[in-house]
């Protein structure tokens, strides 16, 4: 009986599994070394957030909102600015169309 062909295919399949194991181990030392940097970056996180809480606590308290600007024109300027804007002479159609979505009226075309 000839075993050198069993043997020849335990070889292969020994070279195979090394170079799995060797593959893994790299990618074992590359996440590491991610993980290294993630706890890092962690560790400088807690670091600001103990920082701005300090802070935060140094900070006067506020009681009371500010009051608006002392303006006549405020409620005006105000609700206009919270409208969307108006696009006069553009109408949109009902339904879509496939050259063009928006038509100008006859009022838009005519001198003001």
């Amino acid at each position: 009986m000839n075993i050198q062909p069993l043997l020849d295919a335990l070889d292969i399949q020994e070279d195979a599994a090394r170079t799995l194991a060797d593959e893994l181990r790299t990618q074992i030392t590359e996440l590491q070394a991610r993980l290294r940097e993630a706890k890092t970056h962690l560790d400088h996180l807690a670091i600001t957030r103990k920082t701005v809480t300090a802070l935060a606590e140094r900070l006067p308290t506020q009681t009371a909102s500010p009051d608006p600007p002392e303006h006549p024109d405020y409620p005006r300027i105000l609700a206009s600015s919270t409208r969307p804007p108006v696009l006069s002479g553009l109408v949109m159609s009902a339904k879509p169309s496939t050259t063009n979505c928006c038509r100008r009226t006859s009022k838009a075309l005519a001198p003001s």
